[in-house]
């Protein structure tokens, strides 16, 4: 990314606006394509964007999960520090609605290696999409 790209992780909350991340280009670490971004999901405990979605190919098209821990926002582009091989071996997720189970959101935080715990509510799912 160039020198006028941003990181989200130093960015104050209030100048996240995610709704203007819908429809943009998101790429890896490597300035890879990964798709356009769909979603976001924040943290239900402190409204932070942990997750994307990402709608791949043109035939066939699927959703995949990519964390957004560390993104860099460009004015073209949302770069991730993630290879395009470790978001295509990430595990295929079935939304129930507009959320994932406590099951699946786990399975999504251990594949990026990420620290899980769940809240303590009912569903235990930490992830809301916005």
């Amino acid at each position: 990314m160039s020198e006028d790209s941003e990181s989200a992780e130093d960015a104050p909350q209030s100048r996240w606006n995610v709704a203007d991340w819908q429809g943009k280009l998101m790429i890896d670490c490597d300035g890879e394509k990964l798709g356009k971004l769909q979603d976001v999901y924040v943290d239900v405990e402190n409204d932070e964007p942990q997750f994307a979605t990402v709608k791949e190919g043109l035939i066939g098209r699927h959703l995949t999960f990519v964390p957004l821990r560390g993104i860099q926002m460009g004015p073209d582009a949302l770069q991730v520090p993630i290879s395009k091989r470790d978001v295509r071996s990430a595990p295929n997720i079935a939304l129930q609605g507009d959320e994932l189970s406590q099951e699946d959101e786990s399975a999504l935080y251990h594949h990026y290696e990420l620290n899980y715990t769940p809240i303590e509510t009912a569903s235990k799912r930490r992830l809301a999409r916005r």
